[in-house]
Formats: C-alpha cells, structure tokens, sequence
C-alpha cells in the first residue's frame, strides 16, 4: 500500500492566538510516526472530529515549513457556521487529542531558479507562509508577496513576515493591501504586478472573490497558465483546493485509472467491510452512486482536492474530472477521489478502506 489512510491521534502541544480570530496549532508528533507526517512546505492534513453526533472531516494547511521548524503546526481562522473551526476554537486546548490523516496536497514549490510571486488573501496566507519559509531556507531565489487583508488586525503572521525581510532584505519584498485603506483590490492592480515580468513563478490562494480577481488579474498580463499554482480557500477559510494552474487542471480531469472502457453497469462499493452492489447510472460518481443507496462514505471538500474521499478500484478503472490531491504513483496503483470519479468498464469494484 502507497499510502497510509489511517487517522493517527496526536496530541496538541501548544496553543497560539494569531489573530482575534485564528489560532495556530501546534502538534506532537511522536516517533514512530515521524515518517508518516513527513510533509512537503504547502501540504495540509485533514482532521476528523464527531461534533454534535456528526463525523467532521476539513483539511487545513500547514503554517510550518519542514526545513524551518522542528514542529508541525496548522493555522486555523474561526469562520461564521464552520462547524470544525468553531469546535477547534471553543473545545480544543494543550493536552488535547486530534485525530488527523497524514499530510497531502499538491500546492508545493517546484524546482526551478525562477523568481516567485505570491498571493494570497486573508487565511489563504498559510500554506503561502509555509513555502515562502522553506524557499527562503532552502534556495536562493527572490520572493514578492502581496497580502491582502480587509485591515491591520486581520493580518495573520504580521510580526512573522517583518522578522523575514529583516532577514532576507534582498530576497523577500512584500506589498501589502488593506482594503480598509486602499480599497478593494482589483483585476488591474494584479495585472499592474506582472508587468514585463513573464519569468516568475506563481503561487495564489484566498478565498473564492480574492481568486477570482486575482485569476482575471493574471489572465490580463497574460501570465502563462503553467506557472500559475492555485490553492483554493472555500467554505470560509476551510484548506481544500490544491491546483497546479488551468492547464495542470485540464490535464487532471482526463485521469484515468487502472484499464477498461466499456459502458459501466455494475458498480460495487465496499464500504466498513461490506459489500453493496449498484445499478450504475451514466454520469454519476461514486460518491453520487454510494449516496443514492443511502451510504455515507468518508466526504470532505467534494471539490477532488482533500482525498477525504480516497478509495481504491480493485476491478475495472474510472476517470476523474479533477485531482489536486493524488500523485501520479497513487493514481497507478489505482487510488481515486470518489468525488470526482466516473466509473469506466462493465464491471467496476471500489473499496473504501476502513479508517
């Protein structure tokens, strides 16, 4: 087996208010699991919790960088009806256990020289903190960052980024735009970065008005697509979506596992040790397929970017219409995002494994 799906328990060992609403956590992460939670700077872990009655899965990015910091830490913003980041919030103190799956995600710094620009609105500056700690660390290349924030108090990680330039004058310059004093950003304040600068690499992450200005923003300075990795902050701040640019997107939705392609009919799901057989309907996923028989498998995002969804074809093959979590090794060995998975082949077995 490639990967290890099991929920570990680690304790938390520390505590820190980053902001009037977010904190970062600090995790214990003993020995014999030290392995498992070998991480790369951009990764995120996904965190299980029965809260009210109801098993919670949400992924949340690392804020510490592997070369930097001897800890691994999550940072987390409360967000209004985030069922899980209130509970973190309100519940969990030093001493606590969390169950949490080992690190994933493809929001990870790629070889090169190449200058950086990174972006990233309000939360969406965690894993943005943690690359641009490991790339400070461990190359020489120069980073401009713009951090937008609806106000002062909002920044995350403020003394954190000040102690950096101190550091590396020459390599870190970071633009900072508070809406509460420059307004909005907007598309051409974007654009205007790129100016004459085709050469950089690009990393952006915030939550979806953010994304969606700076995307056009980028599109206007015709900034190429495969230099332009995305990470996606949705349902308020909650760490999902891990994209490698549109055209690495593109690609991703044609992903096809194991081999086969013929009309699918049969699809069975194995699910906590049973088996359940379904009629297929044309268009549907797995996910969709298990839930219309009354299954509630493991789900997270939904979005093909967390592997909450993870599951193994074991008969026949399926394609998915995106992955921003899997490798190419584990799409080999024939594990799927069952949310973004459409069976292909007459015969097609899926099996859950038992977290």
């Amino acid at each position: 087996m490639l990967r290890d799906h099991r929920f570990h328990t680690l304790a938390v060992s520390a505590i820190v208010q980053e902001t009037a609403d977010t904190r970062t956590f600090i995790l214990a992460i003993p020995n014999d699991l030290a392995d498992v939670f070998r991480y790369q700077a951009g990764q995120f872990c996904t965190f299980r919790a029965q809260i009210n009655g109801e098993e919670i899965l949400r992924c949340y990015s690392m804020s510490s960088a592997p070369s930097v910091d001897h800890t691994l830490a999550v940072t987390v913003k409360r967000v209004a009806g985030g069922v899980m980041s209130n509970w973190l919030h309100d519940y969990v103190t030093v001493g606590d256990w969390l169950e949490v799956l080992k690190p994933s995600g493809v929001f990870t710094a790629h070889d090169g020289t190449d200058a950086i620009m990174a972006l990233c609105g309000g939360s969406g500056v965690t894993p943005v903190f943690s690359l641009i700690k490991e790339t400070l660390a461990t190359t020489i290349r120069p980073i401009t960052m713009l951090y937008a924030n609806r106000d002062r108090d909002s920044m995350i990680f403020a003394s954190a980024f000040d102690e950096l330039v101190m550091r590396y004058p020459d390599r870190l310059k970071i633009q900072h735009h508070l809406d509460s004093e420059s307004g909005y950003l907007t598309v051409g304040d974007v654009a205007h970065m790129f100016a004459e600068r085709t050469d950089i690499d690009v990393y952006v992450c915030g939550p979806t008005p953010f994304m969606d200005i700076v995307e056009a923003g980028l599109a206007q300075a015709n900034v190429a697509p495969e230099r332009i990795r995305i990470e996606r902050f949705v349902n308020g701040g909650v760490a999902t979506a891990l994209a490698d640019s549109q055209a690495n997107a593109q690609a991703n939705a044609t992903d096809t596992i194991a081999s086969g392609g013929d009309v699918t009919e049969t699809l069975t799901i194995k699910l906590k040790g049973k088996k359940h057989h379904v009629t297929y309907i044309a268009g549907d996923t797995v996910l969709d397929a298990a839930r219309r028989i009354g299954l509630k498998p493991p789900v997270s995002c939904e979005l093909g970017n967390c592997a909450s969804c993870i599951a193994l074809v074991t008969t026949g093959s399926a394609t998915l219409r995106a992955n921003n979590a899997l490798s190419p090794a584990e799409l080999a060995e024939g594990w799927i995002l069952t949310c973004q998975a459409i069976p292909q082949g007459h015969t097609v077995v899926v099996e859950y494994e038992d977290l």
